[in-house]
């Protein structure tokens, strides 16, 4: 801590340059050997060095004859140096040392960092490895390049060893602390670095096979082990060290201690509570009644988990009966058995699309803290790692709605100390294990219990007949009396009596429906008869939307209101129990209720035109939201000029970030309008709205979802002989094809969306479609074909004056110009784009400018310059969440590294990419990647894992018929013997 003007504290740094503070003053260190005598000082923690340990330190067994008097020359140009401080330099028994002056201690960094490594070790043994981590973070960021850099003495060079050694130890303790996380993706691109730079490490390598086994990636993980035997038999003639031997039998064999340990959270944030403890529960019901033998049956099940085995209850009965409200309430009360946390999930098992158990699991995994980058694809793989996540827990699982037992299998943790909780409408007889019980109506006794908790004792106590009548007609279901008394507790001129009068008369058929589903219908009937007009119609048009949920301003929109009207209408179907609350400003609807708000639009919505009107009004809401995000996302870009009219506003926005968040927080929502909307009064709008959030299929996360709506709204277009409609509908899936990496599949929607926009006469296809035709051509070798098409795009893009489009064909052109050998013009029409980009303010597609650039200067050989472009776009790419592009920017920087002769560079940057194209890209993108990243290893002499991943790199070209697939198999072939 600074003492004042004039008395800072000293502060010296050895970790790096050794250099020299007061405060933040710098102070001159003086000439190199000047400088090694204060490192010399420095280093012996204030003790005293003499004279002659000075001299050995600074010139070892060849002194200088004036040795001594140059050695007190140094020291008095250091006195002179500290100023103020002079006396920080002590002299004494012939000898020197630096010690704190008037109580002030001095700051050097590498007291500092150990310091944070002696703490690290005690947070780790606490068992708070976050905290651990971010200690030895600290430590490693007090390095400054090479310790004692620029100074010579045998002294100097035995500290800069052992301190690059300490170094390297405590990166090896990082390491650890993040494996031990579960983090194991996020540090294969570090590891193979390392183990470049350090090939003789073991430790290293053992930590590289580890991370790869638990990426999934068993044949690289035993290749490292092959490429460090031979090594050490070469160039040390031993065998690998006995524990990275074990390590190699024991992934030979699968070990399942081997499997990704729990995910936990590390960040600074998380320093209190490592282990992520997801808390998911719903709330539990103040006024929950009854069901105590059940309540006393299901706890005691659950309380088994403490065993050996893994407790699964699985609760069934028909719609309304309660089955939610008992689990969440037995699965509050067994909180304590679980420790470790709870999960819950609406499994949507009573709805037309049920929940995918692949999906869901990835929900589980974020939520117990696994990174995206370390979520696997497929239901098997990720299955595997919850149960590996979940292992040596106590965790339970509340899998409510769930369609069968097929849905949940993979869903159950499998493992002693945990369990799952299910609820559903059918029996699940074929789920091994599983304790059953079957949920019914309430008693008599049970139901006036909960109507009177709800209401309240002093108005039923003397209406006892009106309360039977009430929960009578109510079937005895939980839901529908909860509905009936929230209506009542609502209307305090009512009495009990006139409530039971009116619900004798509500009663309604529904001959289509089930006996059970009858009941649980009729109940709806009851809560809904009850509303005011304006609930009654909200609570209608709301259960139109096909969204997971809606948000107040997209309610506002269905119902014509400003959002403060809405959301008094909400809140108050939230109180009748009719509508959820899922979030703050957000709803949503039981899968049955909304069942029955569509069934009551249908009926009772008058005219019809209303119902359409409403779902009109939320697209073009959300298209007018979308279209704001769109022109701040690509300023100069022409596609709002060419949209159709929208009558609805939307929001605005006045930042890239929150328009981002807003696009990726409304994706299934937005999804689900454009679909429900392919009617022929709003197709082509829905059309519209699919291209305006394209974003979504460039991140990765929402691909395949976009691609299903944009099917969906191809085949309404095609059955309508809009041709309009269809040739952006074409352009769409041309654009998530090609990202996709099916180039063949792309091209036929590309040449699909040039005729038919040519036939509409719509400038946006018709100009769009060849500028994708020659990007395709161009990845097919097809470079006349592509540069023809380019200057058609070009001509296109000029006439409409679609200035950002026309910079991305100059982009484009530069590519084919690249890939021809034109090497110079294809930098000059890359800089013409970026050009445009800039003077249209188009920052995220000045990244894609950038890109091209780079790749022109890398073959130019002016591999600076190419560095810098893609940085600046990998910067860029990364803010905007554009997963596909920064996995191919830093594809690009490893191929740049393998070209400046940066091998391990390479290979990181390689790895980095993998990471990002996990589920994106394609296999002929993955294949490069993996080409790349095994000619970086073979050139660091990681050969065997280098033939791993040519290997695989051959498989995936095959496939897809890739010519790239000559190059591979002639770095797998043997070389030839002269």
């Amino acid at each position: 801590m600074d003492d004042g003007p004039g008395r800072e504290r000293l502060r010296f740094t050895v970790l790096g340059p050794v250099r020299a503070w007061r405060g933040t003053t710098p102070l001159a260190a003086g000439s190199p050997q000047q400088r090694a005598l204060l490192a010399a000082l420095l280093l012996r923690g204030g003790r005293t060095a003499t004279a002659a340990e000075l001299v050995d330190a600074l010139w070892g067994d060849e002194p200088p004859h004036a040795a001594l008097a140059a050695l007190r020359t140094y020291a008095s140009r250091l006195r002179k140096a500290l100023g103020a401080d002079a006396d920080a330099l002590v002299s004494e028994s012939g000898g020197y040392a630096i010690r704190p002056v008037n109580g002030r201690d001095l700051d050097l960094d590498h007291d500092r960092a150990e310091q944070y490594a002696a703490e690290a070790e005690k947070a780790k043994a606490s068992g708070d490895r976050g905290r651990a981590r971010e200690l030895l973070e600290s430590a490693l960021a007090l390095w400054d390049g090479e310790p004692l850099a620029g100074l010579a003495g045998p002294y100097a060079e035995t500290q800069r060893t052992r301190l690059d050694e300490w170094r390297l130890s405590l990166t090896e303790a990082r390491l650890e602390l993040i494996l031990e996380c579960g983090r194991h993706a996020d540090v294969v691109s570090e590891l193979t670095a390392l183990t470049a730079a350090h090939p003789l490490r073991e430790r290293l390598r053992e930590l590289l096979m580890l991370a790869l086994y638990r990426s999934g990636r068993q044949a690289e993980a035993l290749a490292v082990y092959a490429d460090t035997r031979r090594l050490l038999a070469d160039e040390l003639g031993v065998d690998p060290c006995a524990s990275l031997s074990d390590l190699h039998q024991r992934i030979l064999r699968a070990d399942i201690d081997l499997d990704a340990p729990p995910v936990t959270s590390d960040g600074p944030e998380s320093t209190d509570q490592v282990i992520v403890r997801p808390q998911q529960l719903p709330a539990t019901v103040a006024d929950f009644t009854g069901r105590t033998t059940f309540v006393s049956e299901l706890g005691a099940q659950l309380a088994t988990a403490e065993g050996s085995v893994m407790a699964v209850s699985a609760l069934t009965g028909i719609g309304g009966v309660g089955k939610t409200t008992l689990a969440v309430h037995v699965a509050h009360a067994a909180r304590e058995h679980f420790p470790d946390g709870q999960l819950y999930v609406d499994l949507q098992g009573a709805g037309q699309t049920p929940s995918e158990p692949e999906a869901v699991l990835g929900a589980f995994l974020r939520s117990l803290g696994t990174p995206d980058s370390s979520i696997p694809d497929g239901l098997e793989e990720r299955s595997a790692l919850y149960r590996s996540t979940l292992a040596g827990r106590r965790v339970l699982a509340l899998l409510d709605n769930a369609r069968d037992a097929a849905q949940v299998r993979p869903l159950l943790p499998g493992t002693e100390g945990c369990a799952a909780l299910i609820t559903g409408r059918a029996r699940m007889i074929d789920l091994a294990g599983a304790h059953l019980i079957d949920l019914d109506v309430m008693s008599p006794e049970e139901a006036m219990n909960l109507f009177t908790r709800i209401v309240g004792e002093e108005r039923v106590s003397s209406e006892r007949k009106a309360v039977m009548a009430v929960v009578g007609a109510c079937g005895f279901l939980p839901l529908a009396i909860r509905i009936a008394a929230s209506r009542l507790a609502a209307r305090r001129t009512w009495t009990v009596s006139i409530l039971a009068r009116k619900l004798a008369d509500e009663r309604r058929r529904l001959d289509e429906l089930r006996a059970g589903d009858l009941a649980v219908k009729a109940t709806f009937e009851l809560g809904y008869g009850q509303l005011e007009p304006q609930q009654a119609r909200a609570f209608r048009l709301l259960g139109l939307a096909e969204g997971p949920d809606i948000s107040l301003a997209a309610a506002a929109a269905i119902l014509d209101l400003d959002a403060d009207a809405a959301e008094e209408l909400l809140e108050s179907l939230v109180d009748t129990s009719l509508l959820e609350s899922a979030a703050p400003g957000r709803y949503r609807y039981h899968d049955l209720v909304r069942l029955y708000a569509r069934d009551c639009a249908e009926r009772d919505e008058q005219p019809p035109s209303e119902r359409a009107a409403a779902l009109s009004r939320l697209l073009d809401f959300y298209s007018a939201t979308a279209a704001n995000m769109y022109v701040l996302e690509r300023p100069g870009d022409r596609l709002v000029d060419h949209m159709e009219a929208t009558t609805y506003p939307g929001l605005e926005f006045t930042d890239r970030t929150t328009a981002l968040e807003w696009l990726f927080s409304e994706a299934g929502c937005l999804l689900a309008c454009a679909r429900q909307c392919g009617g022929p009064a709003t197709l082509r709008r829905a059309v519209d709205l699919i291209l305006l959030t394209k974003d979504l299929a460039e991140s990765g996360a929402d691909a395949l979802q976009y691609e299903q709506a944009n099917i969906s709204l191809l085949t309404a277009a095609q059955e309508a002989g809009d041709q309009h409609a269809q040739a952006r509908s074409h352009t769409a899936l041309t654009y998530v094809r090609t990202l996709a990496g099916r180039l063949d599949e792309a091209d036929e929607n590309a040449k699909s969306a040039m005729l038919l926009g040519m036939a509409a006469e719509d400038p946006f296809s018709s100009s769009y479609a060849p500028n994708d035709r020659a990007i395709i051509a161009n990845s097919q070798r097809r470079h006349d074909d592509a540069e023809a098409y380019l200057r058609q795009a070009l001509t296109a893009f000029r006439a409409d004056r679609n200035w950002q489009s026309e910079a991305s064909a100059l982009c484009n052109l530069s590519r084919v110009h690249l890939d021809t050998g034109r090497v110079d013009s294809a930098i000059q029409l890359a800089e013409e784009g970026i050009a445009i980009y800039r003077r249209v303010g188009a920052k995220r597609r000045l990244a894609n400018g950038m890109y091209a650039l780079a790749l022109a200067y890398t073959r130019a050989n002016r591999l600076v310059e190419a560095a810098e472009q893609l940085g600046s776009a990998l910067a860029i790419f990364q803010d905007s969440r554009q997963r596909f592009w920064e996995g191919m920017t830093n594809f690009r920087l490893a191929e740049l590294d393998l070209a400046a002769r940066r091998p391990a560079a390479a290979a990181n940057h390689a790895e980095q990419a993998l990471a990002a194209l996990r589920g994106i890209g394609g296999e002929s993108r993955r294949a490069s990647v993996l080409t790349t990243l095994g000619r970086a290893l073979n050139d660091i002499g990681h050969t065997d894992r280098a033939r791993v991943c040519w290997q695989e790199a051959l498989a995936m070209f095959e496939r897809v018929g890739s010519p790239e697939s000559t190059t591979v198999e002639a770095l797998l072939a043997p070389p030839v013997v002269a």
